[in-house]
This record gives C-alpha cells, structure tokens and sequence, in this order.
C-alpha cells in the first residue's frame, strides 16, 4: 500500500507522524530529543556519512514539523546542514568538447568567461560567468550544458540561488511565491515547508475538551485525486474519527466564488483569478501594475471558511488541501479572521496515522455541498468553466462574451501576463495556477500524475447538484 511519490515525502511524513503522536499524548516537549533516534535507530543504514549527521537533519526536520521560527513569517525553508550533495551547478564544458578551431563559443561569450588550454580544450572562468546561456546555445557539439540544481530548476520564479561561501540554497523571500515546488523537487528534502500541524491537534483537543467551539474540516476538491489506497468517502470518517464536528467541501466556496467572480468580471471588463494564492503573490511581485485587475474576491478557502463562521459563529476552521501556499494566505489579515490553521495532504496523512487510524476500514461518509463547476476547480481549466457557467447562469452571457486564457503552472502565467502588460493577449480573464495541472500539482500532495485530472472529473460528476446557482442556494 504506497501512500506516497517519494522516500522524502515518507520521510517527511514519519517526522510529522511522530510529533503529532508526542503531541496527542502530551508527551512532545518530554520526548523532543528522542524523536530523530526513533525515527533512525542506531543501526538504520543511511544515505549520509553517517547516522549522527542524519539525526541532526532530523532534528531541524522536527523544528519545522513544530511550526518552525514563528517570528519568521516565510512558509518555505532551506535545512542549511542537509543541502550539501548538489554540484555547484551553472554552465559547464563537457568531455564532448572538440577542441575545435571555430571557438564560436568565445565568440558568443560577452563577458570573458570562456579560456583554452593546450588542447583547445574550453574552460568556463565562474568568477566571470554570467549564465547567459550564449556559449551553450552556439557550441556546435552541444559541449556546454547547463548543471541547475533541482530546486533551481523547480522555482519557476527564481527566487532560489546558491550561497557562494557555503554552496547551500537561498531563497530570495522578495521573489517566492510559497508555491513549494522546490519542497516537492529536491531530491535530498533539504527544503521544507513549515507544518502547522501541533496547532491542529491543539485545537482538535480543545474542541474535544468543551472549550466551547467546534471544528470544521474544509477540505480541498482535489482530495478526490488523493488517499488511492482508500475510498474518499472513508477519508470523510477518518476526518469525524480525529475529532472534527463537520467535513465541508471547499467546492462549495468555489461555487460562490464563481458567481461572484463572474459578475466582477463582467463589471471590470478584465480580470484575474483570485483562487490560487502563489498565482496572486507572482502578480504582485512580478507585475504590479496588474494587481489592480485581480479579482477582489477571497479564494474558495476562505470564503467557505467565512459561509461557515456566518452559520455558526462559534465554529473554528481548517482548511486541509494540496498548497503550501495556503499556509501564507492564511496570515493575511482578511483571511486569518475566518480560518484558523492550513494542513496540507500529507500532514492529514501523518495526522490519520499519529492516532492509528486505518481509513479503509472505516465506512464512508458522505461530501456532498457543491456542484460540478466547484469541484473542478481542483485541475487547470476548472475555474474558467466554472466562470462561464456562471456568466451563463446568471443571465450575463446577453451582455458579455467571456474570451479566457487558462494558465497552467508559473511559466504559463508568466507568458500571459507579460502579454496582457503589453496589450498583446486578446484575453479578458486570466485563470492562473502556479502548479502545473492546478491544485492536483500542489507540492502538498499525496501523488501527482495524469491520473489525477481524471480523478477531478470523475468526482465533479458526481455531484448532485448540476448547477452552480442550485449548489449555493442556501449559501448566498
């Protein structure tokens, strides 16, 4: 029974699992030292120089399992001593190089950086490289390549360089966008998101405990692509059996976003989406004078998490779902009043196991709060449908005709919306999701692949509700 893509995600999980276990039996703070030593015990064969080096990776593991540096509001976090084993990375020569007498790739080289020895032979000077890329793309035996790091590659947004001095990856908090996909892609876990899971458990606790609120569970529409080991109706008990008084579908917030977002739409006359948080922060950052066009509308998160709070005041909420970015939406002001803590895919995993609960024994509850249109906001594609049903349902569609340019991953919306900057996309709204495939990418997930979109589909006709005005009837 595999739960995960990766040996670091199930490294990751046992950590996660293990402090959430400690927590539960409050005995976290007691046994803090020990949790890297039951993780890998004394004769654990390992990947490093040796176990003593791995437990103390394991041990900053822990620090972030435990929510990390809370005065550091940064989601995304480098683990300084475990990124050690990548090369220096950059343009390189490779034995395939000649020696030939056309040195096109000096030529090419406006910096100086390109040398020859004896042979003829290139040498790149780093001190002087500026990794253009121009020698590479004019070798003629494709000699010089270009070693980036994992991470490097990953971050679509550059925010990720290398420090000089110790070799080991920085992340540049003014670019990052919290998206995680250098959390996903490193090969050596060495960067992690910050888990807020202790939280969930103290508030699990309390809620148990009578302190007078209960919790809600909102969960994501792309959880129909997760837990393939178990039915998603089990998963909807296993959340009951950690203690949460009610499970909502986020699809639901979809569903009023879409109305609302629609009608925005046809107001302004050109809009961005609001739904995927990193998508949101790569406007701002990148192309700010855009942000003005982006929908004035919380995400679907939040404004189930809000529909919630306005029919039970004294409820409290987490959101569960695939985005690490989720995490930094949920410190903002306007959204931190209606949800109270993010737990991404894998933390409900450990979560589920911390308490011992086999969900696929368990028998199937029940999701059924919104339509088609808001459970396919989980894959790229999914919030433009849903945005023109809505023109469509709500009578617009006489007075306006949708022209929608779907953007799937960063370096989608990066083209778009440097297009729209220079008035040359003939687009009126802009649907943009940092990871590649939508929310079924998210760096947070269990498993990712092809077969998730179809997953996607398959639970949005499922739903009882087929339109989105019958889903949010009581809802507005």
């Amino acid at each position: 029974m595999r739960k995960f893509d990766t040996k670091i995600q199930h490294l990751k999980y046992k950590v996660l699992r293990e402090v959430a276990r400690q927590a539960w039996n409050g005995t976290l703070y007691e046994n803090l030292l020990d949790i890297p030593r039951m993780i890998v015990p004394g004769n654990t064969p390992t990947m490093r120089c040796c176990v003593y080096k791995e437990r103390a990776i394991l041990s900053e593991r822990v620090k972030l399992a435990m929510g990390g540096d809370r005065e550091n509001p940064n989601v995304i976090q480098v683990i300084d001593i475990a990124c050690d084993e990548c090369p220096v990375g950059g343009y390189e020569v490779t034995n395939a190089c000649r020696g030939c007498l056309a040195h096109r790739c000096e030529d090419a080289c406006k910096f100086g950086a390109i040398s020859y020895d004896e042979n003829h032979v290139a040498h790149i000077d780093k001190s002087k490289c500026k990794e253009c890329g121009a020698c590479s793309k004019v070798c003629p035996y494709t000699a010089i390549v270009n070693r980036k790091r994992p991470c490097q590659n990953a971050c679509k947004v550059k925010a990720i360089s290398r420090d000089l001095q110790s070799g080991v990856a920085v992340i540049d908090q003014e670019k990052c966008i919290s998206c995680g996909a250098c959390v996903y892609q490193c090969p050596f876990g060495a960067i992690m998101d910050k888990s807020y899971i202790l939280d969930v458990v103290r508030l699990l606790k309390e809620s148990e405990g009578g302190k007078g609120f209960r919790l809600y569970a909102a969960v994501a529409p792309s959880i129909s692509s997760q837990f393939t080991y178990a039915k998603l109706g089990q998963v909807v008990t296993g959340l009951r059996e950690l203690g949460f008084h009610s499970v909502v579908e986020v699809a639901l917030g979809a569903d009023l976003v879409a109305l609302e977002e629609a009608k925005e739409l046809v107001e302004k006359g050109f809009l961005t989406s609001s739904c995927c948080p990193a998508f949101v922060e790569y406007i701002r950052k990148t192309f700010p004078d855009l942000s003005e066009h982006i929908s004035k509308n919380l995400s679907p998160m939040a404004t189930i998490a809000e529909y919630i709070r306005r029919h039970d005041p004294e409820a409290k909420v987490v959101f569960i779902g695939p985005c690490t970015a989720k995490k930094a939406e949920a410190k903002l002001p306007e959204v931190n009043q209606y949800v109270d803590s993010v737990l991404t895919f894998e933390e409900l995993q450990a979560l589920f196991d911390s308490r011992d609960i086999d969900i696929t024994a368990l028998g199937e509850g029940v999701l059924d709060n919104a339509s088609y249109f808001g459970r396919i906001f989980a894959r790229s594609g999914g919030l433009t449908e849903a945005v023109a049903e809505a023109v469509k349902e709500q009578g617009l569609d006489k007075e306006f005709t949708l022209k929608p340019c779907t953007c799937d991953g960063i370096e989608a919306c990066r083209l778009a919306l440097l297009k729209k900057s220079k008035n040359a996309l003939d687009a009126n709204f802009i649907e943009g999701m940092a990871c590649a495939g939508g929310c079924i990418g998210g760096a947070g997930c269990l498993t990712h692949g092809e077969k998730s979109k179809a997953e996607v589909d398959k639970y949005g006709n499922e739903a009882q509700k087929k339109t989105i005005l019958d889903a949010t009837f009581f809802g507005r």
